[in-house]
C-alpha cells in the first residue's frame, strides 16, 4: 500500500480549513519522461514509415528535383512542361489570392514532386524486376558471369544509398501461389514416410477429392487475395496458426537463443540470464527503430568468390 500511495501523483484531503493538495514531484516526472518515451516513439514510427514509404527516394532527392528543375526552368527561361506549370497554377484553389509568379512557382513544385514520385515508381519497379531473377543462383562456384556482375550493379545502383530495414517490402516480387495439383502432391510425398499402407490410401482420396471439389474454390479466393495482399500468407499464419494455435509456443513456434558455449563470462546463472535479456531488448530496440540494415551480403559472396578464384583462395562471409 505504501508503494501505491507513492506511485499517486497528487493527493487531497477535505479538511474544516480547506482543501489540503499534496504533489508528487517524483511521480510527475515519471509521467512526463513516459510521455516524451511515448511520442519519440511515435515520431521515429512516422518518419520510418514516410522513408519507407518513398524508396528508393528520399525526401532530400524531392527537394533535389524540385530545386533542379525550378533552377532549369529558370536559367532557360523555358517550359519544358509545354504550358502545364501556368495551367496548373491558374487552377489552384489558392490561386485567386497570388500572382502570376508566385502561380508558376506553385506550379513548378507540383510538376517536380510529380515527376519525383513517377521517378520513385520507376526505380521500384525496375527493383522488383531485377528481384524477379534468379539466374545468379545457378552460377558456377568461383567464376561470375558478366550478366551476374551487370544484375549486381543494378540492384545496388536502385537501392539507394541507404536503406533502411523494411525499405525493399514494396519492391519485392509477389508470393506465387501454387497449383493446387501440386500442392497435393508435394503433401502426399511428405506424408508417405509417416503413413502405413491403409493410411496413406485414405489420405490419397482425401487429397483427390479436395483438388476436384474444395480446392478450386479456395484457389480462387485465395489468388484474390495475393493479388491486393503484399504477402497472402503471413497474416493468416500469425492468426489461424500461431495465435490460435494451443500446442506449446516455446517448442513448436519461438525462435531461441544460446548463451556463449566456451567462454564464461560469469557463472552467475541470473546474471548471465540478465545479459541475454538485456542484449535481446537492445536488438529489439534497433528493430523498432529500423536501424538493422538490409543483408547485401549475397551479392558480396558472389563477388568475393569471384575474386578469390583468381587468388587461389576459398573464403566464405556468412550474413
Amino acid at each position: 500500500m505504501a508503494e501505491a500511495h507513492q506511485a499517486v501523483a497528487f493527493q487531497f484531503t477535505v479538511t474544516p480549513d480547506g482543501i489540503d493538495l499534496r504533489l508528487s514531484h517524483e511521480a510527475l516526472r515519471q509521467i512526463y519522461l513516459s510521455g516524451l518515451h511515448s511520442w519519440k516513439k511515435k515520431f521515429i514510427r512516422f518518419k520510418n514509415g514516410v522513408m519507407t514509404g518513398v524508396f528508393p527516394g528520399s525526401p532530400t532527392s524531392l527537394l533535389v528535383v524540385v530545386v533542379g528543375f525550378m533552377s532549369t526552368t529558370a536559367y532557360t527561361k523555358t517550359d519544358p512542361s509545354f504550358g502545364l506549370i501556368a495551367r496548373i497554377g491558374a487552377h489552384l484553389p489558392i490561386s485567386r489570392y497570388l500572382s502570376d509568379e508566385s502561380q508558376k512557382i506553385v506550379g513548378g513544385v507540383l510538376i517536380g514532386t510529380g515527376l519525383w514520385v513517377a521517378g520513385i515508381y520507376i526505380m521500384r519497379s525496375s527493383l522488383k524486376m531485377l528481384l524477379s531473377w534468379h539466374g545468379w543462383m545457378f552460377s558456377a562456384h568461383g567464376k561470375v558471369p558478366k550478366r551476374t556482375r551487370i544484375w549486381m550493379a543494378l540492384v545496388k545502383l536502385f537501392s539507394g544509398p541507404k536503406p533502411m530495414l523494411y525499405s525493399f517490402q514494396t519492391s519485392l516480387p509477389r508470393l506465387p501461389v501454387p497449383a493446387v495439383a501440386d500442392t497435393m502432391k508435394r503433401y502426399l510425398e511428405s506424408a508417405r514416410p509417416l503413413m502405413d499402407d491403409e493410411q496413406y490410401n485414405r489420405m490419397e482420396a482425401l487429397a483427390k477429392d479436395f483438388e476436384v471439389n474444395l480446392g478450386p474454390r479456395l484457389q480462387w479466393y485465395l489468388k484474390l487475395k495475393s493479388w491486393w495482399a503484399t504477402n497472402y500468407v503471413s497474416d493468416w499464419w500469425e492468426e489461424y496458426i500461431y495465435l490460435r494455435g494451443r500446442g506449446p509456443i516455446m517448442v513448436n513456434s519461438n525462435y531461441y537463443a544460446m548463451d556463449y558455449l566456451y567462454v564464461y563470462p560469469t557463472k552467475i546463472q541470473s546474471a548471465r540470464a540478465g545479459n541475454t535479456i538485456h542484449a535481446i531488448l537492445l536488438y529489439r530496440r534497433k528493430l523498432d527503430r529500423e536501424q538493422i540494415k538490409p543483408c547485401f551480403e549475397v551479392m558480396d559472396d558472389i563477388a568475393l568468390q569471384g575474386a578469390s578464384n583468381n587468388e587461389g583462395n576459398l573464403s566464405e562471409r556468412h550474413c
